[in-house]
């Protein structure tokens, strides 16, 4: 029984009962009445028991029971409390029943009726396969499988699906049993009159109501709204329109309860105003619809149904089977013929889970959304209505007019990254310009940016490995970046060694190499062994297998947002796993694997340096190779950010040999350098390089 209460003291709205015999009403606003199903059989006592498994497949006890005591039987995640008696042998009918019941299992599934679990002789409460049990995903579809599986029957009870049907093990798709209940039965919709649902013109007391609303007696005339009495009870009716045509009423009392008409088409409230419009707004209620016209906009529609609770994570339903969204598809045709559709919907979570439900039907791009205003200084507008009576309608007219663009994945304005180019321009960002290498001869032809991918290359034992190290070293001391290293030529105690000696600049060992230099001291290494514990994390695959360029991805990701890591290292190119299908050149592989490369680095602001091999040079006399001579693909150039040679002169008339020369072959960003060539002192005893004074 619902009842209307008194609105405030000012507006006297009677009250009104709705009776029992009412049943031409469906209640919108509460739990659904259901039908209760036809009740069974009583239970014979010689019913048999049927256990369930997960197969779907009976068991039977191997003995006779003589008592039978009530059991609580578990289907599907509701319990019964009926009373039935155990199974007794059966011979040859339970291998029968066993048949029947495995071909009747097939023929649910074939229907899309599937479970873990069932329990013949009882009513089985799923999810049901047509409507998903709406957006609360109720269970609420009925299975009965007879005791001896020779039959099934179901029937969802969403009132909004109502599928109905069954089946038997051996009813052919032409027999009158299985044809005759195969699908969802197409009600018949009902036609109905402002004389037969006995509506009337608004008392003065409603009206009273709009007016504290701030919507006017001429809106709600020109809209037909109007009251529906049952004795000295009233109601407020929306009345639903197509063509001069009344096809649905929708109910609503004092507190915000609504009932609509049964079996009526579902369509706009206010679809005759949107004829031949360009621009449609769509609300989510009536009262904002007639809102949207006190601000001077009439091309404007309500949905009947209100918001879902969120948005749903499964994939689009056909038209046939959106029946939570009916209305849109029984008014394409008006819709497709606007521009510009405006998503005027609630601010709440829910509001904006129905703007992205239409959205995603009528089409994104088509779409436009509106943000409310805020009413005071915490708070924010709900909705239309809720502007007009705050702010009054101008301020309703400036929030439909400054619309934004429904947002599209993928697709952006430069208006959404202003605060980003603010930031850049006044430098609070970091590293705007690139990071210093530690080293004056480069910095004017190379820094290190985040978010970029620099390819290394040059003739084996030119020291490509070394001056990455180096680089690293000179980041980690100026401005204390942490790496994640996947250098798979060296083994981890040598590459240890490597960057322990430019780290402490003394020899690991007391070796010819390091001459007369003191070796570094176990205080020193102990140090340094806490340094490369804080600086650097290892990417290594520990067994027989190449890695591949997605698995040290994954990896690399996993020390950015554990450890903070702001480079990557991946040395060399010939060292990871390259398989790829028979149908792709190794020239399209190389770009699609660089563009993983290049999309890690900018999602992550992390610098990534790759090392790539040279093919083999024929007649090379000494000269640094180029960026074209990387072996694979030219791709390595075409889509790096920065393109590094690193040449070591092995002429001693040419010059001294511990001479490094590194040529800077490609820079995409003018703002962190420029092509030229550098010269560094390379320091055979500890791996450093310097500055030639």
């Amino acid at each position: 029984m619902l009842r209307f209460a008194h609105y405030n003291s000012q507006t006297h709205l009677r009250k009104l009962v709705f009776s029992s015999s009412n049943i031409g009403l469906l209640h919108m606003g509460s739990k659904l009445f259901l039908k209760p199903a036809t009740p069974s059989a009583p239970l014979s006592s010689r019913r048999h028991l049927y256990n369930s498994c997960k197969c779907l497949v009976p068991t039977f006890c191997s003995k006779p029971i003589s008592k039978i005591r009530p059991y609580f039987l578990k289907t599907n995640g509701f319990t019964s409390n009926a009373t039935v008696p155990a199974p007794v042998h059966g011979g040859d009918s339970e291998v029968k029943n066993f048949r029947k019941l495995e071909i009747l299992r097939r023929k649910l599934e074939e229907l899309g009726i599937e479970m873990d679990t069932f329990t013949p002789g009882q009513h089985n409460h799923l999810q049901c396969p047509m409507c998903n049990g709406g957006d609360s995903e109720d269970k609420s579809f009925s299975l009965f499988i007879s005791p001896d599986g020779s039959g099934a029957s179901w029937t969802c009870f969403r009132a909004k699906c109502g599928w109905s049907g069954g089946t038997r093990p051996f009813a052919g798709r032409n027999s009158t049993y299985e044809s005759s209940i195969q699908d969802n039965k197409v009600k018949q919709k009902k036609e109905i009159t402002v004389e037969s649902l006995k509506l009337e013109p608004l008392c003065s007391e409603l009206i009273g109501y709009f007016a504290e609303r701030l919507i006017s007696a001429e809106t709600l005339q020109r809209n037909r709204v109007m009251q529906k009495s049952y004795g000295s009870q009233i109601m407020i009716a929306f009345t639903y329109w197509r063509n001069g045509v009344l096809t649905s009423c929708k109910y609503r009392d004092s507190n915000k309860k609504f009932l609509q008409e049964r079996d009526t088409e579902k369509i706009f409230y206010g679809l005759d105003d949107i004829k031949e419009a360009d621009d449609v707004i769509i609300v989510e209620g009536e009262i904002d619809k007639l809102a949207m016209e006190e601000a001077g906009f009439r091309t404007c529609v309500s949905v009947p149904d209100g918001a879902p609770p969120k948005v749903s994570s499964k994939e689009l339903p056909s038209e046939e089977k959106d029946t939570k969204y009916q209305y849109l598809w029984n008014c394409k045709e008006y819709l497709n013929k606007a521009s510009r559709i405006i998503l005027a919907t609630d601010g709440d979570p829910p509001g904006q889970a129905l703007a992205e439900e239409i959205a995603r039907r009528i089409g994104r791009e088509r779409c436009w959304r509106v943000k409310w205003p805020k009413k005071n200084k915490e708070e924010y507008c709900k909705d239309a209505n809720e502007v007009l009576m705050f702010l009054g309608p101008n301020a309703l007219r400036e929030a439909i007019e400054n619309a934004e663009l429904y947002p599209i994945r993928g697709l952006f304005n430069f208006r959404d990254y202003f605060n980003e180019i603010d930031d850049y321009y006044n430098r609070t960002l970091g590293y705007e310009c690139g990071v210093s290498t530690g080293w004056r001869a480069l910095n004017e032809l190379y820094k290190v940016m985040p978010g970029e991918l620099t390819i290394i290359t040059g003739v084996p034992n030119s020291g490509k490995s070394e001056w990455i190290d180096a680089l690293l070293c000179n980041l980690n001391s100026s401005v204390g970046w942490k790496f994640a290293l996947c250098s798979m030529e060296n083994r981890v105690r040598e590459h240890a060694r490597k960057l322990l000696e430019k780290h402490i600049k003394k020899p690991f060992f007391d070796a010819r190499y390091g001459g007369s230099v003191e070796r570094m001291s176990v205080e020193e290494l102990e140090e340094g062994k806490r340094w490369l514990n804080d600086t650097f994390y290892l990417i290594r695959c520990e067994d027989d297998k190449l890695p591949s360029v997605n698995w040290v991805l994954d990896l690399a990701k996993a020390a950015v947002l554990r450890h903070g890591v702001r480079g990557l290292v991946i040395d060399p190119y010939n060292e990871l796993d390259h398989q790829r299908p028979i149908s792709m050149t190794e020239t399209e592989y190389v770009s699609q694997m660089l563009t993983l490369v290049k999309r890690f680095a900018q999602h992550h602001a992390c610098h990534v340096w790759f090392v790539a091999h040279p093919r083999q040079l024929h007649n090379w006399v000494g000269a640094p190779p180029n960026l074209y001579d990387i072996s694979g693909s030219a791709h390595f150039i075409n889509k790096c950010d920065n393109g590094i040679v690193i040449h070591r002169n092995r002429d001693p008339e040419a010059g001294p040999v511990d001479q490094v020369q590194v040529c800077v072959r490609k820079v995409r960003n003018k703002v962190v350098g420029t092509i030229g060539d550098a010269a560094l002192s390379y320091n055979r005893v500890t791996g450093e390089f310097m500055d030639i004074d």
